[in-house]
């Protein structure tokens, strides 16, 4: 009994250790193993429905990696990610690129992923910085996850068996309204693909649709959010070896292609459940030992 007892105090400390918030001036710089941490969190995470930057801020917090540097970096790694959807779908996005100029299908895609992109790019910039200057934390994730998760079940609840349309039959109604789930995903813990593919479900998307619709309108808005980002921190972003954010984005890469892969394959014969448990539990953890 004393011996659990005792490990049951040292998981306490361990876990109030993680996710204490430490100062700025507190945290360490950054490692080569830090790197690879965050960019395979980054790869675990950008397309599941649980929140990269959520994740992404909690192992910065378990990794006492915190600060303007961290946050530029957790920013700037997500491009390693997008980069895996570009190389997965390289196939289709060649093909729309080509028969753009003369085929409406094309040109109906291409003009409802201008018009999902449009919200968050109207929007984005202003509400952004508010939220990095002011949301980026433990508590504010824990309580998006909790949210998030809630939302999820409500949608899977009500959603009935669809037959499968693919992104050729998506109408700029429903690209619209995609755009617009996706402005919630500013809000760290929410999840870009998690709103964009419940926003995709709520106008009458199958999941399969939605979610490859989500993957495609990841590259527009993530390649403007974190080049963006480079830009403008790339003093901070190049602070010491100049080669760790280059090992970041290869790490997330890899491992962003293997889950665009898996959840692809996954999502044609299961519902999202099993993320939203994940991420109300995850919640109630982070609270819980935040008190």
């Amino acid at each position: 009994m004393q011996d659990f007892v005792n490990k049951e105090t040292l998981v306490a400390r361990f876990s109030l250790t993680i996710l204490a918030t430490v100062p700025d001036d507190a945290a360490t710089p950054m490692s080569v193993w830090t790197v690879i941490i965050l960019g395979i969190v980054e790869g675990l995470t950008e397309f599941l429905p649980v929140s990269s930057t959520g994740h992404l801020i909690l192992a910065g917090y378990a990794l006492n990696f915190t600060g303007e540097g961290a946050t530029s970096f957790e920013i700037a790694i997500q491009l390693g990610a997008i980069l895996s959807v570009i190389v997965y779908f390289r196939q289709l996005l060649w093909a729309l690129l080509r028969q753009l100029p003369r085929n409406p299908v094309s040109q109906r895609l291409a003009l409802a992923l201008a018009i999902a992109f449009l919200p968050a790019a109207v929007i984005g910039l202003d509400v952004h910085k508010l939220i990095e200057a002011y949301l980026f934390g433990p508590i504010t994730v824990a309580w998006a996850l909790i949210a998030g998760g809630v939302v999820i079940l409500l949608v899977e609840r009500r959603l009935g068996k669809r037959p499968m349309e693919g992104l050729n039959h998506i109408d700029l109604r429903q690209a619209w309204w995609v755009g617009v789930a996706q402005c919630f995903s500013m809000f760290p813990g929410v999840s870009r693909s998690g709103a964009t593919i419940i926003g995709g479900l709520l106008t009458g998307m199958d999941r399969t649709t939605a979610t490859e619709f989500s993957f495609l309108l990841a590259v527009p808005t993530m390649l403007a959010a974190t080049g963006y980002q480079i830009v403008k921190s790339h003093e901070v972003l190049l602070q010491g070896d100049p080669l760790l954010l280059p090992l970041g984005l290869a790490v997330a890469f890899v491992t962003g292609l293997a889950v665009v892969a898996g959840f692809l394959a996954f999502v044609r014969s299961h519902t999202f459940r099993p993320f939203a448990y994940y991420r109300i539990v995850l919640g109630v953890f982070i609270l819980i030992i935040m008190r």
